[in-house]
């Protein structure tokens, strides 16, 4: 099972950012912020190719997953990562379906495999 689930897009940097905020409240999640690292890295005068971390949640699955086990807060808000590498385009997000392996006491039921459809959904129609 992989950790992350990551596809290359054709699109250039920014419209694979804007097109991947779009996509996040096409499916009823909210975008908190978008952290735009290489503008950040290079205040500390480190220079990096294009690189944001998009966070977003629903209220109603976080409230589910901090029920199931207040620690899983550790893993939120979802993120989902738009980068360049080796001149290509690609975004990545975590996937939930992991969760059971950091909490395996906490009763997830389905969520974590609805989030990970989810993302998967977002960063798909994204590319």
């Amino acid at each position: 099972m992989d950790f992350d689930y990551t596809v290359s897009t054709s699109k250039n940097f920014d419209k694979a950012v804007l097109d991947t905020e779009q996509e996040i409240t096409e499916v009823g999640m909210r975008v908190l912020y978008t952290h735009d690292i290489q503008k950040k890295l290079a205040e500390k005068g480190i220079k990096r190719e294009p690189f944001k971390i998009i966070e977003f949640c629903n209220a109603k699955y976080a409230n589910e997953f901090l029920n199931a086990d207040i620690k899983i807060g550790l893993c939120m808000p979802c993120k989902i990562n738009v980068y360049v590498k080796d001149n290509k385009i690609y975004i990545s997000g975590m996937r939930p379906i992991i969760l059971p392996q950091f909490f395996p006491k906490a009763d997830l039921g389905n969520m974590h495999k609805e989030i990970d459809k989810i993302i998967q959904t977002i960063i798909n129609n994204a590319k």
